[in-house]
């Protein structure tokens, strides 16, 4: 009996151990928040005016801010430990958080950044780095890493970080959240540490695009107007090129959401790249001067003038602190930094023309009614601690495209998109500067349709193949479609080419080369291709008319004859057959 008893003893108390250890662990888990957080306390909002006014726009709603920010009590702590030990606590709170808790939110902390918020991967060494909720094995994304983070483990309705080069948007695209990036000086840079002053927005992240909004019309200020919808979704078919997952998976969603929303007419293909070259010639110059031909894309050079930017302002920023302190930073940090770039006033008023053209590019291309569609990133999250980030391939890629918004002002939106190899998929609207608003509603408007398609797209993995070359041939007759109205016929051929590679037994993409063909002459292609498409599809009249047009040219003038007479047999009503069989039968009576 006694030695059943000792045992009993012995199994209570591994249990009780165990428990203990078990909570031990809990404990930590609900304490770490995901480690998205610095610092807890809270900020409260004044009490709700009584009926009949309206409550304040944001009650109810809860939100975190990175440690960029300045907080009444707190040090802005910059994700470093030796810059809190070498600054006081801030005698005020920034202005913007300000606004935001008077709006009725409640402030609950400070979420974790980079090192000196100057990295795009969200880890931190000294403080932990924020585990990324939807795929925890790969980073967060950086700078506000903390901050995305906060928002997708629903542990606040939204929240505020900083975005230079991609510190909103990089870690919204990971963490399948929403994130926005204002026009740059839309609102107010008070009471945060500066990074790069020329490229530095204050961003938010939402998991909702009404709060989204509703945050964006607090910090923006906006009045009441009545919502917009846009006339023109431009495809940026260049930088698409870069993604490394399927195309399709991402543009092929933006382009189905707009033809149910807004019709096969709002939507137009662009090459990027070709466009800004054409558009801003300082960024030519810099090609010359400065990059030695490494960049070749007119996005590869503006990626490389952001970097000088965000470098040379930085340095300007903090770079007697650095030589005084000496605090340790992340290898991939401290070689940016401390690398060596000579840079001349000439060079910086360079760049502001670059800056100056890239806006005026951007408006002329947009307009107040267009949107640019281009990838958030071109990569999917890379593993935690994992070295391809570091990589100048993966930079370039990222920089290329987020350059983008950071040097011409522009407001950037990125939208989640659901998952592709279990790793989040976004895409990113970009309007021109001053657009916020119009953004705002449009990502809104746009919405539920983005994520029913993505849900269609993710789920039809059994067609998929079948699809995408459909799907991929009429892309490219689209571009061909557009090049021809900008009268580029030989671009337009191209694409029609391609079209047909894709899709044989299409006779609309014969006949719509024929149609190129004619413009520049080439009356034997021209006949052969209407000829083929007549095959494939004995009622296309365009075909028809366009076949007796190319004889009519080459001298077979009764062929040509019998072409526009067989056109009227199909379309009684069609002038243009009628007009040209008397113009050629009175010709040769």
């Amino acid at each position: 009996m006694g030695s059943q008893s000792a045992n009993l003893w012995v199994l209570l108390g591994l249990g009780l151990a165990g428990i203990l250890i078990m909570t031990r662990k809990l404990k930590k888990v609900i304490r770490e928040d995901f480690g998205a957080f610095i610092e807890k306390f809270q900020l409260l909002p004044p009490p709700p005016p009584p009926p009949p006014k309206a409550p304040h726009p944001l009650t109810g709603l809860t939100f975190a801010v990175s440690d960029v920010f300045d907080i009444d009590g707190y040090v802005t702590g910059f994700g470093h430990p030796e810059w809190v030990k070498t600054h006081g606590k801030a005698s005020w709170t920034s202005p913007v958080v300000t606004a935001l808790v008077e709006g009725g939110a409640t402030c609950i902390g400070k979420t974790v950044v980079d090192e000196l918020a100057y990295g795009i991967s969200g880890e931190n060494k000294h403080y932990g780095t924020p585990t990324n909720p939807t795929t925890p094995a790969k980073v967060p994304g950086g700078s506000s890493s903390g901050a995305a983070v906060a928002v997708a483990a629903n542990l606040v309705d939204f929240s505020l970080g900083i975005d230079t080069v991609g510190g909103v948007r990089i870690p919204a695209g990971f963490c399948g959240i929403l994130g926005f990036r204002p026009s740059l000086g839309a609102v107010s840079h008070l009471g945060i540490i500066p990074i790069s002053t020329s490229l530095d927005t204050i961003g938010w992240f939402a998991k909702d695009p009404n709060i989204l909004r509703r945050v964006g019309h607090v910090l923006l200020q906006l009045p009441y107007t009545v919502q917009r919808s846009p006339r023109q979704i431009i495809i940026a078919d260049d930088c698409f090129q870069l993604l490394k997952i399927s195309v399709d998976r991402v543009a092929q969603v933006v382009i189905k959401s707009t033809e149910k929303l807004f019709g096969r007419q709002a939507l137009k293909h662009e090459n990027v790249g070709d466009y800004l070259k054409s558009k801003v010639p300082s960024l030519n110059e810099f090609h010359s001067k400065k990059s030695n031909g490494e960049f070749k894309t007119s996005t590869g050079l503006l990626a490389n003038v952001m970097q000088f930017i965000q470098r040379h302002e930085f340095k300007h920023n903090h770079g007697e602190w650095i030589s005084s302190v000496k605090p340790v930073l992340d290898p991939a940090i401290s070689a940016e930094i401390y690398e060596t770039v000579e840079t001349a006033d000439t060079d910086i008023e360079h760049y502001k023309s670059i800056r100056d053209e890239m806006r005026s590019a951007i408006y002329s291309l947009l307009k107040d009614d267009g949107i640019l569609v281009i990838p958030t990133i071109a990569d999917p999250p890379p593993k935690l601690g994992g070295k391809e980030i570091l990589s100048e391939d993966y930079k370039r890629r990222a920089c290329s495209l987020l350059s983008i918004a950071s040097i011409s002002g522009c407001c950037q939106v990125t939208i989640p998109l659901g998952f592709h190899n279990k790793c989040p998929v976004s895409v990113s609207f970009i309007a021109r500067n001053g657009g916020d608003r119009f953004l705002l509603d449009t990502t809104q408007a746009m919405y539920a349709t983005l994520q029913e398609q993505a849900d269609i797209a993710a789920k039809s993995k059994v067609s998929r193949n079948v699809v995408s070359k459909e799907e991929s041939a009429e892309i490219a007759k689209e571009k061909g479609n557009q090049a021809f109205k900008d009268k580029q016929w030989q671009k337009a051929i191209g694409f029609y080419t391609e079209a047909i590679k894709l899709s044989s037994k299409n006779a609309t993409y014969y006949s719509n080369r024929a149609l190129a063909y004619l413009e520049l002459g080439s009356y034997l292609q021209a006949e052969a291709d209407c000829t083929q498409a007549i095959n494939l599809d004995k009622k296309n009249v365009k075909a028809y008319l366009r076949r007796a047009t190319a004889r009519e040219m080459l001298g077979y003038y009764k062929e040509a004859i019998d072409d526009f007479r067989y056109a009227l047999v199909l379309e009684p009503t069609n002038k243009r057959a009628g007009q040209s069989v008397e113009r050629l039968r009175k010709l040769f009576q």
